[in-house]
């Protein structure tokens, strides 16, 4: 019965999104007790700290970028737009168009693609994060890189990752940049 409740909300996910949810099912059939804690690890995922929501996704977006350029980036473009972060800044960040993000977008998407590239250089930025949203919200930041960077892993691991695919935002289509650093992994 459980496992039946948990697949409805999984398929109303997939609807509302249009997000193939195969991997959430197929744990679900095979291991509840894997499932219930990948629903406790939604908390965390879930965690903004008192971040507004454009860097927040910055964040979000940047990290499941550098992992996956697929269904995992529409879901997160997705999730930004309901969440009105502006189209356009949205498309920016996807796009790594740093220029055309206010200054405290821009330094989040910037921070989050040194971090994944492990570069020194985000020890100066950190400070400005901090500066800006307080420890708290360094915190919020690091759980939206870390977090997001869990479903392309789980999804590839499990046989269900895509490979490189355009984003929709509203009517627009964008190609995913990866930052320079990422051409040096």
């Amino acid at each position: 019965m459980i496992r039946y409740v948990f697949n409805k909300a999984l398929t109303g996910m997939q609807r509302r999104y249009d997000y193939d949810v195969g991997y959430l099912q197929e744990i679900l059939r095979t291991d509840l007790r894997g499932f219930l804690k990948y629903l406790g690890f939604q908390v965390m995922a879930s965690h903004a700290g008192k971040l507004p929501a454009e860097p927040l996704f910055a964040a979000r977006l940047r990290a499941i970028i550098w992992d996956d350029c697929g269904p995992c980036t529409q879901l997160v473009t997705t999730m930004a737009l309901e969440a009105r972060v502006n189209p356009e800044r949205v498309g920016a960040i996807v796009t790594n168009d740093l220029d055309n993000l206010p200054e405290h977008t821009a330094l989040v998407a910037r921070f989050t693609d040194l971090v994944l590239a492990h570069d020194p250089e985000a020890d100066v930025l950190r400070e400005h994060i901090r500066a800006q949203w307080g420890t708290r919200g360094l915190i919020a930041i690091g759980y939206a890189i870390s977090t997001s960077r869990v479903y392309p892993a789980l999804k590839y691991t499990l046989g269900y990752g895509k490979a490189c695919s355009r984003v929709q935002v509203n009517k627009e289509t964008l190609v995913p940049k990866r930052s320079a650093e990422m051409a040096h992994r």
